[in-house]
């Protein structure tokens, strides 16, 4: 008998991933997981936006969107929580560090100048905003951040222990630091976290290749790397 999905409740793992099969307790109920979907923004993988101002390719950040949108079906269907998290600053560039600001500069995509998408990485603009493919629907929480880390003077911690949220999946860009350091923010907290290789992606393709390698050291030092596609085949379901 097939049971309906509005009738049934979902539960993920173990999914097979490095170094270990994640999470390390266990297969846990998809109310407990959240899946963070970091900075899909159309300054970092958009034309015209600050990444593509700076010389980027930008099929390089973008690359790790088709099977993002694919997993955010499956969370949605699952019930996870689902986050999405834009960086920008206020309008007045008041929570804009100075040196911050200094090295945008010097690589020709200071942050608050004009540019085809608008202001750049300022709140508001059309390049602060996330892209279409993998846009937050009705009921999903957005985090705004002006720094690298998720957690960073933010209310995200707040959000995710009020859910009850235990276990973390990662998608976004870039791996090697918005991503990075949301994953390590998340475990100094105690989450159990989970990057997904295909859902993510760098300015460098090393450079993505070697923040993934970090994750597997000394046991999984931030958790686990694994793949979309591992995370549906271990969703099993069961009548609620």
């Amino acid at each position: 008998m097939t049971v309906s999905t509005s009738t049934r409740t979902a539960t993920i793992g173990p999914v097979a991933a490095r170094p270990y099969a994640w999470p390390y307790d266990g297969a846990v109920p998809a109310s407990k997981v959240a899946m963070i979907n970091i900075d899909w923004q159309v300054d970092f993988c958009g034309p015209g936006g600050y990444v593509d101002r700076m010389g980027y390719d930008i099929g390089l950040t973008r690359k790790g969107l088709e099977p993002t949108a694919a997993l955010l079906a499956h969370a949605r269907d699952t019930g996870m929580l689902v986050i999405h998290t834009r960086e920008g600053h206020a309008p007045d560039l008041s929570d804009l560090p100075a040196n911050k600001r200094w090295r945008s500069k010097q690589i020709g995509a200071e942050i608050g100048s004009e540019g085809p998408t608008g202001r750049i990485l300022v709140r508001g603009e059309p390049g602060w905003e996330i892209v279409p493919e993998v846009a937050p629907i009705a009921g999903e929480v957005l985090i705004d951040k002006p720094g690298k880390g998720a957690f960073y003077a933010t209310q995200l911690d707040l959000v995710l222990r009020s859910g009850g949220i235990t276990h973390i999946l990662l998608t976004g860009i870039t791996t090697d630091v918005c991503v990075h350091t949301t994953m390590r923010e998340a475990n100094d907290r105690g989450y159990e976290c989970l990057i997904l290789s295909d859902c993510t992606g760098a300015t460098d393709p090393s450079n993505h290749d070697a923040a993934l390698h970090m994750v597997t050291m000394q046991g999984g030092v931030f958790g686990a790397v694994g793949t979309s596609d591992a995370v549906v085949e271990a969703t099993t379901w069961s009548p609620s």
